[in-house]
């Protein structure tokens, strides 16, 4: 194994070696900036448990983190603060930064969606929404999708119509908050309502108060016809996915022992890859191009039956 070893070492060397005689002979005007500035190595984030067993813990952990940082650990967890009590177990990073995309389960550049102008991913298994444009996270957050006797339907959908305060079909006593619906006849759709830390709706897709209204204003609706009964254009496509475990222990509880643990697995890219492949077959996706003046007014040739 030795000289294997020595092998690998001295091409290392080489081709430092030819690097560094091509600085040599380069004018510092024309080294480029990427050469000068040392490149950011990407966070590295590690978790731990912390069981709060008292009040007395639960108080100490208020007063170890900021507002944000409870926000941020609070949204790891996928369960509102006023929940918290003696004999929880939370999932804490190592690292506390002040952009909660660091701690996000979703690449950052997903290439695949790269020509779409705007998607929102929603991930049964892991508990959580992103949101892209043109294939460049911008957001995510955590969600509570349905339970196990109603669970939220996976799919290729697409937002419908939105209201700033919505009804429950279900309970009238329901108010939900910043609703956009993505299947119509079904009722389903996104909004604001608590966050357990588990799937607890009757189908819809819970948010935290911010990630509700984001996706209020962002998203887009369909567009209808002048009967109000056709769809003309399709709104932002939602794409849900993932197959969320009732059986285990809640998947983010995982990273202290993986840290990918939460990441995006092959089979879930897969089926993202078919929702995309769909998406693009359907021609309410794309604003068709109209046939101009000069071309409906083209006379047909000479033995050919004016078309009427």
């Amino acid at each position: 194994m030795l000289p294997l070893l020595a092998v690998g070492c001295s091409c290392e060397r080489s081709n430092l070696a030819v690097q560094s005689q091509n600085l040599e002979k380069t004018p510092v005007s024309e080294i480029s900036a990427e050469t000068q500035e040392p490149q950011q190595l990407p966070l590295f984030v590690t978790y731990q448990l912390d069981s709060l067993e008292n009040a007395a813990e639960i108080d100490s952990f208020k007063h170890r983190f900021s507002e944000r940082e409870q926000e941020f650990i609070f949204g790891i967890n996928r369960v509102d603060p006023y929940r918290l009590k003696p004999g929880d177990l939370l999932v804490i990073p190592d690292t506390l930064t002040t952009n909660f995309l660091d701690y996000s389960p979703f690449p950052k550049r997903l290439e695949m969606l790269d020509s779409i102008p705007k998607t929102v991913l929603i991930s049964r298994r892991i508990q959580a929404f992103a949101l892209y444009e043109n294939g460049r996270l911008f957001k995510w957050g955590p969600v509570s999708s349905g339970k196990r006797s109603t669970p939220t339907p996976a799919g290729l959908f697409y937002g419908n119509y939105k209201a700033r305060s919505k009804i429950s079909t279900v309970n009238d006593s329901w108010l939900m908050p910043y609703y956009f619906n993505f299947m119509n006849f079904e009722g389903v759709g996104v909004h604001q309502y608590s966050m357990p830390g588990y799937p607890a709706s009757h189908a819809c897709v819970r948010l935290r108060r911010d990630d509700a209204i984001t996706i209020y204003n962002w998203a887009s609706q369909w567009k209808l016809d002048a009967t109000g009964q056709l769809i003309e254009r399709n709104g932002t496509p939602f794409m849900v996915f993932g197959d969320y475990d009732f059986e285990s222990a809640v998947p983010w509880l995982q990273l202290a022992d993986n840290p990918n643990s939460n990441y995006l697995n092959a089979g879930e890219l897969e089926t993202l890859g078919n929702y995309v492949a769909e998406y693009k077959k359907d021609p309410k996706n794309f604003d068709l191009p109209k046939p101009g003046l000069e071309e409906l007014a083209i006379t047909p040739p000479e033995g050919l039956e004016t078309i009427r």
